[in-house]
């Protein structure tokens, strides 16, 4: 995970994510930089629009979730808990499509 918060933090500072950045983000938190992960990081992300990705990701949704009145019943939650793995299935799906590499 530590690889793609390096992005992250990059991507948040409004600074290029390239393999030299990354590698200097990930040595600057005292991380052991795998080369090959931080190649495959860097392809991983190319074409993809981080802004988009973050806004639509399945987190989102979790603020709604906590905003759930709390003298609800317990019956009206098992609803809400079984509709969330089809959201993270999805994302899954998402990421696992542009990060594969970095896990495989």
């Amino acid at each position: 995970m530590e690889y793609i918060y390096s992005a992250m933090v990059l991507y948040s500072a409004g600074k290029e994510i390239n393999e030299a950045n990354v590698t200097s983000i990930l040595k600057a938190a005292g991380v052991d930089a795998d080369a090959a992960k931080v190649k495959a990081l860097i392809a991983s992300l190319e074409g993809v629009d981080i802004k988009e990705a973050i806004a639509s990701a399945s987190f989102a949704a979790a603020p709604a979730a906590a905003a759930a009145p709390a003298g609800g019943a317990p019956a009206a939650a098992a609803p809400a808990a079984a509709a969330e793995p089809e959201e993270e299935a999805v994302s899954e799906e998402e990421a696992a499509a542009g990060l594969s590499a970095l896990f495989g």
